[in-house]
């Protein structure tokens, strides 16, 4: 998935802004002003096409995670 502005395609296919977008797992959708990449793995990044970005992680993958977002783990010093 690449995100320029709001600009998104999904293996350079274009997803037209606002039309919703699901294939094999994964889902494009436009809440508000942002744009939100889901997968069945269960993580979802949001963004405002400009700065902000979300992270979002279903409980089933609590203790799972790890990298740049941290350890899913309730522990801010990410150990």
């Amino acid at each position: 998935v690449v995100a320029q502005g709001r600009n998104v395609s999904v293996n350079g296919a274009a997803v037209p802004e606002g039309r919703p977008y699901l294939h094999k797992g994964l889902g494009v959708t436009w809440p508000g002003d942002w744009v939100a990449v889901a997968s069945s793995l269960g993580v979802r990044v949001a963004w405002d096409g400009h700065l902000a970005v979300t992270v979002t992680v279903e409980p089933e993958l609590r203790g799972g995670t790890w990298g740049l977002c941290g350890t899913y783990t309730d522990d801010p010093a990410g150990e």
